[in-house]
């Protein structure tokens, strides 16, 4: 009988587990492109090297935290930290969301030229620390539900 309660406590604790893995995804990738004043000399397409780890507050909760890491217009690396809310799901894959968080220096090296150049730079002459705020909004489709199981 004891194997079987220890069997039991083991299956319900992975399944515990397993649930709360289901709360974090990872993204790897953003596309970005300036649409204005630009003469080549930004960061663009692909090559910003966004990673981030994402958590959801919930399983049923629209709201998930991000942390990861880019590089900026200038080929900066910059932390990103920031909330998404998923503002529609359309039940057949497709979801509109919207990220908004900061993106800027941190107290490791490789984050300390972040703030060297454009607008990261007025915000490090305005505050001390070189950020930006981003808002960012997409559209995300799910080729498959079995992520989310």
């Amino acid at each position: 009988m004891r194997g079987k309660s220890v069997m039991l406590l083991a299956g319900l604790a992975s399944l515990a587990q397993a649930n709360e893995l289901n709360l974090y995804s990872v993204n790897t990738g953003s596309y970005v492109y300036h649409l204005t004043n630009n003469h080549g000399q930004y960061t663009e397409n692909f090559e910003n090297h966004f990673f981030s780890v994402e958590r959801k507050f919930s399983a049923d909760s629209k709201y998930s935290l991000l942390l990861g890491t880019m590089n900026n217009s200038f080929n900066d690396r910059c932390l990103a930290l920031g909330v998404r809310r998923d503002w529609y799901h359309s039940g057949s894959g497709w979801t509109f969301k919207g990220v908004y968080g900061y993106t800027g220096e941190f107290f490791f090296d490789a984050f300390e030229h972040c703030g060297d150049h454009g607008s990261y730079k007025d915000f490090k002459d305005a505050t001390g620390i070189g950020f930006s705020p981003y808002i960012y909004h997409a559209i995300q489709y799910n080729f498959t539900d079995y992520f989310r199981r």
